[in-house]
């Protein structure tokens, strides 16, 4: 019997988020992911980046717009079968395959313009490492809050939603 996945609950200022890991399908992921938990590394930052029909992110910036700095970038586990559908938790990253650190977003939507196509780095897509399996009406409402132009970058709520923390849901 193999065990159970490993389940992260983000305590919001708008709502608990459970999330369920992969840590079967994504294992490098799942271990850089549980590496920023366990140093409550995500303790007080912001949802930084939120589009109603797309995807909010957070996990590396605190309320000011300022990027704390993360480890080092890892292994882009888009190839592992999972999909970007709604609820989803996926790394974010920059136009480089293997760039995702400590940034990641949950999908509001069905995004499947972010998985894996083929090894081209523009089709390389999203790794998909989790699942939320509690509080979705929460990502839901994180998703509806207005959002602008801060210092650079945009779609930023103008009401911060912070990351209050990030823990391991011991079983």
């Amino acid at each position: 019997m193999s065990e159970q996945n490993p389940q992260v609950l983000l305590e919001t200022s708008m709502g608990n988020i459970t999330i369920e890991l992969f840590k079967e399908k994504a294992p490098i992921t799942v271990r850089n992911f549980l590496g920023y938990v366990k140093d409550g590394f995500y303790d007080g930052l912001i949802f930084h980046r939120v589009i109603k029909d797309f995807m909010i992110q957070g996990g590396g910036m605190s309320e000011s717009l300022e990027q704390k700095k993360p480890k080092f970038a890892i292994k882009n586990e888009a190839t592992n079968g999972l999909s970007n559908t709604r609820g989803t938790l996926a790394m974010a990253r920059t136009a480089v395959v293997d760039s995702a650190t400590s940034q990641f977003f949950i999908n509001t939507v069905d995004n499947l313009f972010l998985n894996h196509k083929n090894k081209q780095p523009e089709n390389f897509g999203y790794c998909v490492f989790g699942q939320v399996v509690e509080g979705m009406d929460v990502v839901d409402q994180i998703r509806e809050v207005k959002t602008g132009n801060k210092i650079g970058h945009g779609d930023v709520p103008l009401e911060p939603v912070f990351i209050k923390s990030a823990r391991l849901i011991e079983a």
